[in-house]
């Protein structure tokens, strides 16, 4: 039963991924390199957000909502944005279309953060001898960071390689994208500021996901549209 129970937790967090990929174009445009690459640039910046964090960041003795320090969180969280900066314009990709392009480097950052924050927690507590729903919320909760991932990775592609856009709609772009960056800070500030359970974060998460989502997606069309 607990092995039963590991599967179909880590079936929820990684296997939305794969469907991903190969329901859509990518797998007939071969992306998977490009994801792969987007996925060593997650682990660079991961790497680089843990030093920061190290050194910037002090040992809080409660887990109380420290304003000081949730925006040093904040500020350091842009170092993912830097990230995908670099994965989406410095990364030599296959000749394949920008569409494809940010499906492929939002796939790659999101299943790396996945494996990076969730494998280890699945494998050592889903096993556990008593049945707990964390898991699988931590299982939607990678569903919803695989959409922002692929929204931002969105939005950032209509800021830094698309040149022509409509300029009525530049505000709306950079605020999306200051949204989703910023999530991780808000959802601890629901969660340790205005003590949200875990549950109910996620829940948030996943709506707020599907919003920006159909707002990333509205935008890219409009942005794909000739000028008049």
């Amino acid at each position: 039963m607990t092995v039963f129970h590991f599967f179909n937790c880590a079936i929820l967090t990684f296997g939305p991924h794969a469907v991903y990929y190969s329901a859509t174009p990518l797998s007939e445009y071969d992306t998977l390199g490009t994801s792969i690459k987007a996925a060593l640039v997650y682990l660079g910046t991961a790497l680089v957000k843990l030093v920061c964090l190290a050194t910037f960041l002090k040992v809080s003795e409660n887990d109380s909502f420290d304003p000081y320090q949730e925006l040093l969180k904040a500020l350091i969280g842009f170092v993912d944005v830097a990230g995908l900066y670099f994965a989406l314009t410095q990364l030599t990709h296959r000749n394949i279309a920008q569409n494809h392009k940010f499906q492929a480097v939002g796939l790659g950052w999101a299943f790396a953060d996945s494996v990076l924050h969730r494998l280890a927690p699945l494998w050592v507590g889903a096993r556990g001898l008593e049945f707990t729903w964390d898991y699988i919320l931590q299982g939607i909760e990678a569903n919803a960071n695989l959409v922002f991932s692929i929204s931002l990775a969105a939005l950032g592609s209509l800021i830094w390689l698309r040149k022509n856009k409509p300029k009525t709609l530049i505000p709306i772009i950079y605020a999306c994208a200051v949204i989703v960056a910023t999530m991780p800070s808000i959802t601890s500030y629901l969660r340790r500021g205005l003590g949200w359970h875990f549950p109910k974060v996620v829940g948030f998460e996943l709506f707020t996901s599907l919003v920006m989502a159909f707002i990333s997606c509205q935008l890219f069309a409009a942005c794909q549209k000739p000028s008049a």
